[in-house]
């Protein structure tokens, strides 16, 4: 027969049975949180910048790049087709006024210039000669109009004496109308004389202009040849450093091409350039941050080029110290180019991680040693900050560094 268990041994057992598998339970758990923690990413504190989200005013930028040139510039080109004969000079030799640069090969535009002497003399004559002839002819056309008045004045007299003579009975009424219908003609043809004389007037007139000018554009061409002659040895418009040459002797050069540029580099202003998509947030009369290294200069944004070239625009800043001494011709610069101001804004600092305007996946801080992810919209910025549109709050403490190796993971431990 078996032996009967008792009820406290039961219990003894089931409770032993229960610890065990308790004590089992609490070790998975404690197994899991301890992987948790151990799988979680962690940052050094010194290694990210928080910023803290606040109210406060934006000045709103955009960001363009520069390029430094002279200030002053003179381009000189080529007047005719030609050919380089001598070089006197190399790009970076400082200059003086009238220095000669080039010796350019006027072989062809001397015989240019005695055709155009000679067409010029003929068209001088041709000028002469018109004038001699329309001076004649309005002399022919004023004896006329003197005969034709004596004439008239003498018919006139005729239709006197013819109606004196029919008032006292001695002449006729038929002689009468024919005295007046003869003064008549007279007159009408003496109207016609000086009407003809005051239309050759302007006629000839008009040709004697027309021919003037024509001389008148010839002299013009000659003198422009003449220059180009006696300059061909192409001179320095002014003091300053050569900062280009067309040094290539025997090179063939067509009329208007660069052969050489004479700047001034005590001077100096900004090129810049900015993508077309934020054009419309620079104009004339912008104020600008020009940045050299840790040097900041302030200008004005005085041009700008009326169509995109290579998905950018070009603009030329002023600069309110054009001498400083960080100004080096082709020197590139960053640019902040100013386009308007907002009195209130959530913002954050201005870090590595902004991009433009959009939404952006930033490190929050979550208590005091996590920070979690959450998305944010970010608007306009300039240099120090960042407009936020929405996804935090005043006081939050948001990762500014460059986070990016950090984008798969939802939080980080601070350590």
């Amino acid at each position: 027969m078996d032996k009967q268990i008792s009820k406290s041994q039961l219990r003894r057992e089931r409770n032993t049975k229960l610890m065990k598998w308790g004590g089992t339970t609490l070790l998975v758990v404690l197994g899991v949180t301890a992987l948790i923690v151990s799988l979680e990413k962690g940052i050094n504190r010194r290694d990210v910048r928080l910023g803290a989200a606040e109210q406060g005013a934006l000045e709103t930028t955009v960001n363009a790049t520069g390029r430094v040139v002279p200030a002053f510039e003179e381009v000189i080109n080529s007047p005719v087709d030609t050919r380089i004969l001598k070089v006197y000079a190399q790009a970076g030799d400082s200059v003086e006024e009238g220095a000669p640069l080039l010796q350019l090969d006027l072989e062809t535009a001397e015989t240019n210039y005695s055709k155009l002497l000679n067409e010029r003399d003929m068209r001088r004559q041709e000028l002469t000669q018109l004038q001699l002839n329309n001076r004649t002819q309005l002399s022919e056309l004023a004896m006329q109009i003197e005969v034709k008045q004596m004439q008239v004045n003498q018919l006139k007299v005729e239709v006197e004496n013819e109606r004196r003579l029919d008032s006292l009975g001695s002449g006729t009424g038929d002689r009468v109308r024919q005295a007046e219908t003869a003064y008549t003609t007279g007159k009408l043809e003496l109207r016609q004389l000086r009407e003809r004389l005051a239309n050759e007037k302007l006629r000839n007139a008009a040709a004697e202009k027309v021919q003037s000018l024509n001389v008148s554009s010839f002299e013009q061409d000659l003198a422009l040849m003449r220059r180009t002659l006696d300059q061909g040895r192409i001179p320095a418009p002014h003091a300053g450093v050569l900062t280009y040459i067309a040094n290539e002797i025997g090179r063939r050069i067509t009329a208007g091409e660069k052969v050489a540029v004479v700047s001034d580099l005590s001077q100096f202003k900004i090129e810049g350039e900015v993508a077309e998509g934020s054009s419309d947030r620079v104009g004339v009369g912008s104020e600008v941050i020009v940045r050299i290294g840790k040097t900041e200069l302030k200008g004005t944004v005085t041009n700008l080029t009326p169509q995109a070239k290579g998905g950018v625009i070009s603009f030329t800043v002023k600069l309110e110290d054009p001498r400083n001494p960080r100004l080096r011709s082709g020197l590139r610069t960053e640019l902040s180019v100013s386009y308007g101001y907002k009195s209130s804004v959530l913002r954050i600092p201005n870090g590595q991680y902004f991009k433009g305007p959009g939404e952006y996946n930033l490190f929050v801080k979550d208590g005091d040693n996590h920070l979690s992810q959450r998305k944010v919209r970010l608007g306009d910025s300039n240099r120090d900050y960042v407009e936020v549109l929405s996804g935090l709050n005043a006081g939050d403490s948001v990762a500014v560094s460059d986070m990016e190796q950090f984008n798969k993971s939802k939080t980080l431990k601070l350590k």
